[in-house]
Protein backbone atom coordinates (compact mmCIF):
# COMPACT_ATOMS: atom_id res chain seq x y z
CA UNK A 1 0.00 0.00 0.00
CA UNK A 2 1.24 3.31 -0.81
CA UNK A 3 1.86 6.04 1.95
CA UNK A 4 -0.29 8.68 2.02
CA UNK A 5 1.50 11.71 1.78
CA UNK A 6 -1.51 14.42 2.28
CA UNK A 7 -0.20 14.53 5.96
CA UNK A 8 3.07 14.66 5.53
CA UNK A 9 6.00 14.44 2.87
CA UNK A 10 8.48 13.24 5.70
CA UNK A 11 9.36 9.26 5.30
CA UNK A 12 7.98 6.92 7.73
CA UNK A 13 10.51 4.47 9.16
CA UNK A 14 9.14 0.88 10.43
CA UNK A 15 11.29 -0.97 13.27
CA UNK A 16 10.61 -4.34 13.24
CA UNK A 17 11.65 -7.51 14.75
CA UNK A 18 12.62 -5.86 18.45
CA UNK A 19 11.46 -5.40 21.68
CA UNK A 20 9.84 -2.08 22.62
CA UNK A 21 9.64 -0.37 26.15
CA UNK A 22 6.45 0.83 26.56
CA UNK A 23 4.06 1.14 29.87
CA UNK A 24 6.68 -0.62 31.84
CA UNK A 25 7.04 -3.47 29.97
CA UNK A 26 9.01 -5.16 26.92
CA UNK A 27 6.50 -5.72 23.86
CA UNK A 28 7.23 -7.08 20.84
CA UNK A 29 5.50 -4.78 18.55
CA UNK A 30 7.34 -2.36 15.59
CA UNK A 31 7.85 1.15 16.47
CA UNK A 32 7.28 3.76 13.82
CA UNK A 33 9.00 7.09 13.63
CA UNK A 34 8.17 9.72 11.24
CA UNK A 35 9.65 13.25 11.19
CA UNK A 36 11.39 12.98 14.46
CA UNK A 37 8.77 11.66 16.72
CA UNK A 38 6.65 8.35 17.84
CA UNK A 39 3.84 7.34 15.50
CA UNK A 40 0.61 5.73 16.48
CA UNK A 41 0.34 3.20 13.88
CA UNK A 42 -2.95 2.90 14.15
CA UNK A 43 -3.88 6.45 12.98
CA UNK A 44 -1.67 5.98 9.91
CA UNK A 45 -3.25 3.24 8.82
CA UNK A 46 -7.18 4.09 9.32
CA UNK A 47 -6.96 7.28 9.07
CA UNK A 48 -4.15 8.36 6.47
CA UNK A 49 -4.39 4.58 4.49
CA UNK A 50 -0.58 4.93 4.73
CA UNK A 51 2.27 2.40 5.51
CA UNK A 52 6.38 2.32 5.85
CA UNK A 53 8.44 3.99 3.19
CA UNK A 54 11.48 1.98 4.88
CA UNK A 55 11.56 -1.04 7.28
CA UNK A 56 14.39 -1.51 9.50
CA UNK A 57 15.02 -4.93 10.78
CA UNK A 58 16.33 -4.66 14.44
CA UNK A 59 17.21 -8.32 14.87
CA UNK A 60 15.52 -8.89 17.95
CA UNK A 61 16.93 -6.23 19.72
CA UNK A 62 15.33 -4.15 22.70
CA UNK A 63 14.26 -0.59 22.11
CA UNK A 64 14.31 2.03 24.66
CA UNK A 65 14.21 5.01 25.43
CA UNK A 66 17.22 7.84 25.08
CA UNK A 67 19.31 8.08 29.26
CA UNK A 68 19.12 11.15 30.23
CA UNK A 69 21.87 12.20 32.78
CA UNK A 70 21.07 14.95 35.06
CA UNK A 71 23.98 15.27 36.63
CA UNK A 72 27.76 14.86 34.41
CA UNK A 73 30.33 17.44 35.48
CA UNK A 74 32.72 16.74 32.34
CA UNK A 75 34.39 13.76 30.41
CA UNK A 76 36.67 12.94 28.03
CA UNK A 77 39.04 15.66 29.30
CA UNK A 78 36.55 18.42 29.30
CA UNK A 79 35.49 19.96 32.67
CA UNK A 80 32.85 21.67 32.79
CA UNK A 81 33.80 23.63 35.67
CA UNK A 82 36.46 24.97 33.91
CA UNK A 83 36.84 28.46 32.05
CA UNK A 84 38.77 27.89 28.86
CA UNK A 85 38.70 29.90 25.59
CA UNK A 86 37.33 27.01 23.49
CA UNK A 87 34.17 25.77 26.26
CA UNK A 88 31.94 25.35 23.17
CA UNK A 89 34.08 22.76 21.69
CA UNK A 90 34.37 20.75 25.37
CA UNK A 91 30.66 20.69 25.70
CA UNK A 92 30.69 19.74 21.78
CA UNK A 93 32.90 16.97 22.39
CA UNK A 94 31.30 15.45 25.62
CA UNK A 95 27.51 15.54 23.96
CA UNK A 96 29.03 13.52 20.94
CA UNK A 97 30.75 10.92 22.44
CA UNK A 98 28.12 10.17 25.48
CA UNK A 99 25.73 9.02 22.37
CA UNK A 100 27.93 5.64 22.42
CA UNK A 101 26.95 5.63 25.96
CA UNK A 102 23.12 5.77 24.97
CA UNK A 103 23.09 9.30 26.61
CA UNK A 104 20.62 11.15 24.23
CA UNK A 105 19.95 14.63 26.49
CA UNK A 106 22.06 15.86 29.50
CA UNK A 107 22.20 18.31 32.03
CA UNK A 108 26.31 19.35 31.86
CA UNK A 109 26.90 20.16 35.60
CA UNK A 110 29.05 22.96 37.56
CA UNK A 111 30.69 21.76 41.02
CA UNK A 112 31.41 24.73 43.40
CA UNK A 113 33.10 27.58 41.50
CA UNK A 114 34.04 31.17 42.38
CA UNK A 115 31.31 33.79 41.02
CA UNK A 116 33.57 34.70 37.84
CA UNK A 117 33.13 31.85 36.47
CA UNK A 118 29.58 31.01 36.49
CA UNK A 119 29.95 34.16 34.74
CA UNK A 120 32.09 33.33 31.80
CA UNK A 121 30.54 29.82 31.58
CA UNK A 122 27.09 30.37 32.05
CA UNK A 123 26.48 32.26 28.93
CA UNK A 124 28.00 28.97 27.16
CA UNK A 125 25.83 26.57 28.22
CA UNK A 126 22.70 26.98 26.02
CA UNK A 127 19.69 24.50 26.01
CA UNK A 128 19.19 22.78 22.45
CA UNK A 129 18.10 19.41 20.45
CA UNK A 130 19.73 16.45 19.80
CA UNK A 131 21.31 15.47 16.89
CA UNK A 132 24.35 13.91 15.08
CA UNK A 133 26.25 16.52 16.47
CA UNK A 134 25.70 14.98 20.00
CA UNK A 135 23.09 14.50 22.72
CA UNK A 136 20.70 17.43 23.69
CA UNK A 137 21.24 20.13 26.42
CA UNK A 138 18.44 20.18 28.50
CA UNK A 139 20.01 22.90 30.69
CA UNK A 140 22.84 23.39 33.41
CA UNK A 141 22.65 21.59 36.65
CA UNK A 142 24.36 23.91 39.44
CA UNK A 143 25.67 22.15 42.05
CA UNK A 144 26.81 24.78 45.18
CA UNK A 145 28.17 27.01 46.35
CA UNK A 146 25.30 27.31 48.97
CA UNK A 147 26.24 23.86 50.62
CA UNK A 148 27.49 22.55 53.67
CA UNK A 149 31.13 22.87 54.92
CA UNK A 150 30.90 19.97 56.70
CA UNK A 151 29.04 17.87 53.56
CA UNK A 152 31.76 19.36 51.12
CA UNK A 153 33.02 16.36 49.78
CA UNK A 154 35.09 17.55 46.34
CA UNK A 155 33.34 21.40 46.81
CA UNK A 156 36.47 23.36 47.69
CA UNK A 157 35.45 25.68 51.14
CA UNK A 158 37.03 28.44 49.90
CA UNK A 159 33.88 29.11 47.62
CA UNK A 160 31.24 27.87 49.39
CA UNK A 161 28.83 31.05 50.14
CA UNK A 162 25.72 31.15 52.66
CA UNK A 163 22.26 33.30 51.76
CA UNK A 164 22.64 36.56 53.34
CA UNK A 165 19.72 38.93 53.89
CA UNK A 166 18.91 39.25 50.22
CA UNK A 167 19.14 35.08 49.82
CA UNK A 168 17.29 35.15 46.13
CA UNK A 169 19.65 38.08 45.07
CA UNK A 170 22.83 36.33 46.41
CA UNK A 171 21.91 33.32 44.43
CA UNK A 172 21.35 35.49 41.06
CA UNK A 173 25.06 37.67 42.18
CA UNK A 174 26.68 34.34 42.82
CA UNK A 175 25.59 32.80 39.11
CA UNK A 176 24.69 35.92 37.06
CA UNK A 177 21.84 34.68 35.25
CA UNK A 178 19.46 31.56 35.82
CA UNK A 179 18.69 31.28 31.78
CA UNK A 180 19.88 28.04 31.04
CA UNK A 181 19.95 26.73 34.44
CA UNK A 182 17.79 23.53 34.91
CA UNK A 183 18.51 22.23 38.46
CA UNK A 184 19.92 23.74 41.71
CA UNK A 185 21.50 21.59 44.56
CA UNK A 186 21.76 22.83 47.69
CA UNK A 187 22.23 22.43 51.41
CA UNK A 188 18.19 23.23 52.97
CA UNK A 189 19.60 23.30 56.79
CA UNK A 190 21.02 26.85 55.35
CA UNK A 191 19.02 29.96 56.68
CA UNK A 192 16.81 31.55 54.30
CA UNK A 193 17.35 28.57 51.45
CA UNK A 194 12.93 27.64 52.03
CA UNK A 195 12.47 31.33 49.78
CA UNK A 196 15.17 30.52 47.73
CA UNK A 197 13.83 27.05 47.09
CA UNK A 198 10.23 28.72 46.71
CA UNK A 199 11.70 31.37 43.93
CA UNK A 200 13.78 29.12 42.28
CA UNK A 201 10.96 26.86 41.82
CA UNK A 202 8.61 29.29 40.54
CA UNK A 203 10.94 29.75 37.71
CA UNK A 204 10.44 26.08 36.77
CA UNK A 205 14.08 25.20 38.03
CA UNK A 206 14.26 21.82 39.67
CA UNK A 207 15.98 22.13 43.76
CA UNK A 208 17.77 19.82 44.64
CA UNK A 209 19.06 18.68 48.07
CA UNK A 210 22.67 17.67 48.62
CA UNK A 211 26.30 18.30 50.13
CA UNK A 212 23.95 18.76 52.99
CA UNK A 213 23.76 18.05 57.10
CA UNK A 214 19.95 18.67 57.10
CA UNK A 215 17.91 16.87 59.87
CA UNK A 216 14.79 14.60 57.94
CA UNK A 217 12.15 17.88 59.09
CA UNK A 218 14.35 20.29 56.93
CA UNK A 219 14.57 17.94 54.54
CA UNK A 220 10.99 17.75 54.55
CA UNK A 221 10.20 21.18 55.01
CA UNK A 222 12.26 22.10 51.86
CA UNK A 223 9.87 19.82 49.95
CA UNK A 224 7.21 21.32 51.09
CA UNK A 225 8.46 24.53 49.63
CA UNK A 226 9.45 22.64 45.99
CA UNK A 227 12.18 20.90 45.89
CA UNK A 228 11.95 17.42 44.33
CA UNK A 229 15.08 15.85 44.33
CA UNK A 230 18.10 13.91 46.24
CA UNK A 231 21.78 14.76 44.52
CA UNK A 232 23.24 11.52 44.93
CA UNK A 233 21.46 9.95 47.65
CA UNK A 234 24.19 8.56 50.75
CA UNK A 235 26.86 10.42 49.30
CA UNK A 236 27.67 14.03 51.12
CA UNK A 237 24.91 14.03 53.72
CA UNK A 238 24.47 12.59 57.07
CA UNK A 239 24.25 8.57 57.02
CA UNK A 240 20.92 7.23 58.06
CA UNK A 241 20.22 7.33 61.73
CA UNK A 242 16.91 5.38 62.88
CA UNK A 243 15.29 8.58 65.41
CA UNK A 244 16.80 11.21 62.61
CA UNK A 245 17.52 9.68 59.35
CA UNK A 246 17.94 12.83 57.90
CA UNK A 247 17.90 13.77 54.47
CA UNK A 248 17.33 10.06 53.44
CA UNK A 249 14.29 9.52 55.43
CA UNK A 250 12.67 11.47 52.21
CA UNK A 251 12.19 8.17 50.49
CA UNK A 252 9.48 6.76 53.20
CA UNK A 253 8.25 10.11 54.86
CA UNK A 254 4.33 10.62 55.38
CA UNK A 255 4.90 14.06 55.11
CA UNK A 256 5.18 14.48 50.90
CA UNK A 257 2.74 16.87 50.00
CA UNK A 258 0.00 15.04 47.57
CA UNK A 259 0.58 14.69 44.19
CA UNK A 260 4.41 14.98 44.77
CA UNK A 261 7.08 12.63 44.11
CA UNK A 262 10.87 13.16 45.22
CA UNK A 263 13.40 11.26 43.47
CA UNK A 264 16.58 10.97 44.09
CA UNK A 265 19.95 10.40 42.22
CA UNK A 266 22.13 7.14 42.68
CA UNK A 267 25.72 7.11 41.38
CA UNK A 268 25.42 3.26 40.27
CA UNK A 269 29.57 2.71 39.93
CA UNK A 270 30.05 -0.11 42.37
CA UNK A 271 32.34 2.77 44.56
CA UNK A 272 30.03 5.22 45.65
CA UNK A 273 27.25 3.40 46.57
CA UNK A 274 27.52 -0.53 48.51
CA UNK A 275 25.22 -2.55 46.62
CA UNK A 276 22.88 -3.28 49.79
CA UNK A 277 22.73 0.53 49.82
CA UNK A 278 21.36 0.75 46.48
CA UNK A 279 19.25 -2.03 47.02
CA UNK A 280 18.05 -0.39 50.05
CA UNK A 281 17.00 2.58 47.91
CA UNK A 282 15.49 0.98 45.23
CA UNK A 283 12.98 -1.67 47.87
CA UNK A 284 11.94 1.35 49.87
CA UNK A 285 11.24 3.81 46.72
CA UNK A 286 11.81 2.59 43.52
CA UNK A 287 10.15 4.99 41.24
CA UNK A 288 12.20 7.72 42.43
CA UNK A 289 15.50 6.22 41.44
CA UNK A 290 17.57 8.35 38.86
CA UNK A 291 21.07 6.86 37.70
CA UNK A 292 23.24 9.84 37.31
CA UNK A 293 26.95 9.57 36.39
CA UNK A 294 28.51 12.20 38.60
CA UNK A 295 30.80 11.87 35.38
CA UNK A 296 33.87 14.00 36.08
CA UNK A 297 36.64 15.05 33.33
CA UNK A 298 38.91 11.67 33.71
CA UNK A 299 35.88 9.62 32.42
CA UNK A 300 37.11 7.67 29.26
CA UNK A 301 40.70 8.80 29.95
CA UNK A 302 43.42 6.62 31.21
CA UNK A 303 44.05 6.23 34.82
CA UNK A 304 46.26 9.65 36.50
CA UNK A 305 45.70 13.08 37.23
CA UNK A 306 42.56 15.23 36.12
CA UNK A 307 40.86 18.34 37.12
CA UNK A 308 37.28 18.39 38.86
CA UNK A 309 37.07 22.19 38.70
CA UNK A 310 38.97 23.61 40.72
CA UNK A 311 40.68 20.73 42.22
CA UNK A 312 43.40 17.92 40.83
CA UNK A 313 41.70 14.72 41.24
CA UNK A 314 43.52 10.92 40.72
CA UNK A 315 41.92 8.16 38.55
CA UNK A 316 42.94 4.64 39.98
CA UNK A 317 40.55 2.65 38.03
CA UNK A 318 36.86 3.11 39.00
CA UNK A 319 37.94 5.34 42.11
CA UNK A 320 38.55 9.13 41.78
CA UNK A 321 40.20 10.89 44.54
CA UNK A 322 40.84 14.39 45.84
CA UNK A 323 44.68 14.11 44.99
CA UNK A 324 46.36 12.84 47.96
CA UNK A 325 43.51 11.97 49.97
CA UNK A 326 40.56 9.41 49.92
CA UNK A 327 37.77 11.84 49.21
CA UNK A 328 35.20 10.71 46.56
CA UNK A 329 35.21 12.98 43.46
CA UNK A 330 32.47 12.17 41.38
CA UNK A 331 32.62 9.06 39.05
CA UNK A 332 34.20 8.03 35.75
CA UNK A 333 31.28 5.55 34.97
CA UNK A 334 29.49 5.95 31.64
CA UNK A 335 25.62 5.83 32.03
CA UNK A 336 25.43 2.26 30.34
CA UNK A 337 27.22 0.73 32.66
CA UNK A 338 25.83 2.44 35.70
CA UNK A 339 22.13 0.43 34.05
CA UNK A 340 23.70 -2.54 34.17
CA UNK A 341 25.38 -2.41 37.64
CA UNK A 342 22.49 -0.93 38.67
CA UNK A 343 20.28 -4.09 36.86
CA UNK A 344 22.65 -6.76 38.84
CA UNK A 345 23.33 -5.24 42.04
CA UNK A 346 19.42 -5.03 42.86
CA UNK A 347 18.08 -8.28 40.51
CA UNK A 348 15.34 -5.83 39.06
CA UNK A 349 13.77 -6.44 35.63
CA UNK A 350 15.12 -4.87 32.60
CA UNK A 351 12.44 -2.50 32.45
CA UNK A 352 13.02 -1.35 35.51
CA UNK A 353 16.82 -0.79 35.14
CA UNK A 354 16.04 1.17 31.78
CA UNK A 355 13.52 3.63 33.66
CA UNK A 356 15.78 4.08 36.03
CA UNK A 357 17.65 6.50 33.24
CA UNK A 358 15.06 7.52 30.92
CA UNK A 359 11.51 7.90 32.60
CA UNK A 360 12.66 8.54 35.92
CA UNK A 361 14.77 11.66 34.68
CA UNK A 362 12.15 12.99 32.20
CA UNK A 363 9.54 12.98 34.88
CA UNK A 364 11.64 14.64 37.39
CA UNK A 365 12.01 17.29 35.00
CA UNK A 366 8.17 17.70 33.70
CA UNK A 367 9.51 16.58 30.22
CA UNK A 368 8.21 12.69 29.97
CA UNK A 369 5.14 13.88 27.51
CA UNK A 370 7.93 14.11 25.36
CA UNK A 371 11.54 12.29 26.81
CA UNK A 372 11.62 9.44 28.29
CA UNK A 373 9.30 7.10 26.66
CA UNK A 374 8.25 5.60 23.64
CA UNK A 375 4.80 6.91 23.65
CA UNK A 376 3.10 8.26 20.66
CA UNK A 377 4.17 11.48 19.56
CA UNK A 378 6.61 11.66 21.85
CA UNK A 379 10.56 12.19 20.60
CA UNK A 380 12.05 9.58 19.06
CA UNK A 381 14.66 9.49 20.83
CA UNK A 382 16.33 5.35 21.70
CA UNK A 383 18.27 3.28 22.05
CA UNK A 384 18.84 -0.69 20.29
CA UNK A 385 20.66 -2.89 23.36
CA UNK A 386 21.43 -6.25 23.10
CA UNK A 387 19.81 -8.77 26.30
CA UNK A 388 23.12 -7.84 28.50
CA UNK A 389 22.01 -3.95 28.22
CA UNK A 390 25.00 -3.46 26.01
CA UNK A 391 24.23 -0.34 23.49
CA UNK A 392 23.85 -1.04 19.75
CA UNK A 393 22.89 2.05 18.55
CA UNK A 394 21.81 5.55 19.44
CA UNK A 395 18.78 7.26 17.71
CA UNK A 396 17.79 11.45 18.31
CA UNK A 397 14.87 12.47 16.46
CA UNK A 398 14.50 8.79 14.67
CA UNK A 399 18.03 9.45 13.07
CA UNK A 400 20.90 6.91 14.06
CA UNK A 401 23.40 8.92 15.53
CA UNK A 402 25.73 6.13 16.66
CA UNK A 403 25.82 2.35 15.87
CA UNK A 404 28.50 -0.38 17.37
CA UNK A 405 31.19 -0.62 14.41
CA UNK A 406 31.00 -4.53 14.55
CA UNK A 407 26.97 -4.47 13.47
CA UNK A 408 25.87 -4.12 10.32
CA UNK A 409 22.34 -3.37 9.44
Amino acid sequence: MPSNKSVSDAPIVQFTNCRILRNHQLQREDLWVREGKILNPEKLFFEEKGSADIQRDCKDSIIAPGFIDVQINGGFGVDFSLATDDFKSGIDLVSQKILSHGVTSFCPTLVTSPPSLYYQVLPQISVRNGGAHGAGILGAHLEGPFISKEKKGAHPEHCLRTFEAGAFQDLLATYGSLDCVRIVTLAPEMKRSSEVIRDLTKRGICVSLGHSVANLSQAEEAVQHGATFITHLFNAMLPFHHRDPGIVGLLTSDKIPSGRRVFYGMISDGIHTNPAALRIAHRAHPKGMVLVTDAIAGMGLAPGRHTLGQQVVEIDGLNTYIAGTKTLSGSVATMDTCVRHFQEATGCSVETALEAASLHPAQLLGIEHKKGTLNYDSDADFLMLNDDLYVQATYIAGEEVWRQDALGM
